[in-house]
């Protein structure tokens, strides 16, 4: 398929990622429409990419080459034992084929990878988009397939509409487009929160003594009702460590979670703060007690987690990508690869379909089961180590074995699968 019109709702690693695949498939005119209009690159937050979707989206030209990675190579599952040291006790030990990004550094090597031809405009908040009414048919290209009625428009906050023959969704767990296509489907609160934080990895030095970080692994600090990562990631300064705390929030009725938000960094309310700063001191060894308390308030903000799975990923000239199309939580460690995947599937969808009702039902049989099982295991994966953790301190490298596989339940592991071919 050649030509057409095609907005992406959204500009950061979703939205970048599909823009360019999209525009290298052969899209005559392509827009990302990114509300932001400051700085994304900003974000400082970490994430993984499971090697071998590495390499997979290295080939498809999904993941450009040059971005700054840490190697991971094992993960490690300790608990608090006073008499074991200042670092805990180590329970188990598995492998982590894993390298570990910046969001920041991330996003900047696929917006730097972005074809000039793509108009990206920032500071463009949507409003609402709804399919095109009959006889405004958008078609703008050979192959394109759009005809009088067909197409899709898109609400601006200045109040302009603009017509396209695609509209993709890259806009995240509160997407205005999955609104337009799927609007029964929304985020459910799972109950627990995340505080997440990083700090400079030279500040480890202040705990010289207490314990022995290890730089290629990720260290799971296990506790009742609660887990938290923390491993190395690049900065645009120097490495950082950066950390995940998941554990259910104070009960606090001035706390509204129950609707899709987040508390940024520097806006922490106190008693997010007082809990996070009560479940260090109760249940860390010291050694991670410490490290965590180097981050800066200002660096530390909390994200309630939600599940959410799109009934819908595309119709109607409409398409979900990355969170858009399906909210996994942040156990599963697949999120990155998930968006970079749908982007892939979309550009290989782009080139063997001539139409774009063809494109859209061939991507919503792909990307549709991808997201369900996806969701499924991320749930299965937050009860396990959040709302129904096991006694950790009692537990063996034998039975933390049972207790991973019956995590997966047949799955091959944590990441991601491979796509089909």
């Amino acid at each position: 398929m050649r030509g057409g019109t095609v907005a992406v709702i959204g500009g950061s690693i979703a939205g970048c990622a599909v823009a360019t695949a999209v525009s290298r498939a052969g899209a005559g005119q392509v827009t990302v429409l990114e509300r932001t209009g400051g700085r994304l690159e900003d974000r400082g937050v970490g994430l993984c990419v499971h090697d071998e979707r590495a390499v997979e989206l290295r080939a498809s030209g999904a993941l450009p080459a040059g971005i700054a990675a840490h190697p991971l190579q094992r993960r490690r599952w300790v608990v608090r034992d006073d008499a074991e040291g200042a670092d805990g006790r180590l329970i188990w030990q598995q492998p982590f084929p894993f390298h570990s990004y910046h969001w920041g550094l991330l996003w900047r090597g696929l917006r730097e990878s972005v074809p000039d031809t793509v108009r990206y405009r920032q500071g463009e908040t949507v409003t609402a988009v709804e399919p095109a009414p009959i006889g405004t048919g958008t078609g703008t290209g050979a192959g394109a397939g759009a005809g009088a009625g067909e197409g899709a428009r898109v609400r601006l906050a200045g109040g302009s509409v603009e017509h396209y023959d695609l509209v993709v969704g890259a806009d995240g767990y509160r997407s205005v487009v999955r609104a337009a296509l799927s609007p029964d489907s929304r985020p459910h609160y799972a109950g627990y929160v995340c505080w997440r934080g990083n700090v400079d990895a030279a500040r480890l030095g202040e705990l010289r003594g207490l314990g022995d970080p290890v730089p290629d692994a990720v260290t799971t600090v296990c506790f009742p009702g609660g887990s938290c990562v923390v491993y190395r990631i690049p900065g645009p300064g120097g490495p950082r460590v950066n950390w995940v705390l998941y554990a259910a929030p104070p009960r606090d009725g001035r706390l509204r979670l129950d609707d899709p938000t987040s508390f940024p960094p520097g806006a922490l309310p106190p008693a997010l703060a007082e809990h996070l700063d009560a479940l260090l001191e109760r249940e860390f060894p010291p050694y991670w007690r410490r490290a965590l308390a180097l981050t800066d308030r200002a660096d530390t903000f909390v994200q309630p987690i939600y599940d959410l799975e799109a009934a819908r990923t595309a119709g109607g000239r409409l398409l979900l990508t990355g969170d858009a199309a399906g909210v996994v939580r942040p156990h599963n460690t697949s999120g990155a690869a998930k968006a970079l995947q749908d982007a892939t599937a979309l550009a290989d969808g782009w080139r063997r379909s001539g139409s774009f009702e063809e494109l859209l039902d061939g991507y919503h049989r792909a990307r549709g089961a991808a997201g369900r099982e996806l969701v499924a295991l991320a749930r299965r994966l937050g009860r396990a180590q959040v709302e129904r953790t096991p006694a950790w301190a009692a537990m063996d490298r034998d039975g933390m074995a049972a207790w991973w596989q019956g995590q997966l339940d047949g799955a091959p592991g944590i990441g991601g699968r491979a796509m089909a071919p």
